[in-house]
């Protein structure tokens, strides 16, 4: 396995990795996954199953990635998530979080997309997120500013990242030994 050193030196393993998570929610596509192989292959890392994985043409992506994919990330040391897997919720979920709290998406955005992608009722660690963007359409009514919202929103961003920041825990997207 990567230890979670080498893969925060590694560009090109963190891009797959988050790919891998967000291709399982629908948010990457298969053809997307094949140019992140080419880019490890280029990056130095080597397999046969990685190798193979680059190879698919994009017209054939949708069909032969999900075939290939794990033992392509065996071979890198990387974790798999299964297409629909709550597991690769929790990873894109997380993933997600963290764009928020970097200011590459807004804490809205990360509402709406936990609502649309996760629903209700599907997965405990989403739920505050998925309820705090129905709130959204109540704040006309409420004794809440949309700014006291996205607090609220960051603040459960925070939690979700922590959580999968501990290094037991099955959200955390990255190996950590």
């Amino acid at each position: 396995m990567i230890h979670d050193e080498r893969m925060q030196r590694d560009p090109a393993l963190v891009r797959i990795q988050e790919a891998v998570a967000l291709w399982s929610v629908g948010q990457v596509t298969a053809a997307e996954l094949v140019s992140l192989g080419c880019e490890l292959l280029v990056a130095g890392f080597d397999g046969m199953n990685l190798a193979m994985l680059a190879g698919v043409h994009a017209r054939n992506a949708d069909e032969e990635v999900p075939d290939l994919l794990e033992a392509a990330l065996d071979d890198v040391g990387l974790r798999h998530y299964p297409a629909g897997s709550d597991a690769g919720l929790e990873a894109a979920l997380s993933i997600m979080a963290s764009r928020v709290l970097a200011g590459r998406m807004s804490p809205m955005d990360l509402a709406t997309w936990a609502h649309s992608t996760i629903g209700h009722d599907r997965l405990p660690i989403a739920e505050r997120l998925v309820d705090l963007d129905d709130v959204y359409d109540t704040l006309e009514y409420i004794d809440m500013t949309e700014q006291d919202l996205d607090n609220e929103i960051l603040a459960e961003a925070r939690r979700i990242t922590a959580i999968a920041g501990d290094s037991g825990s099955s959200t955390h997207p990255f190996p950590t030994s």
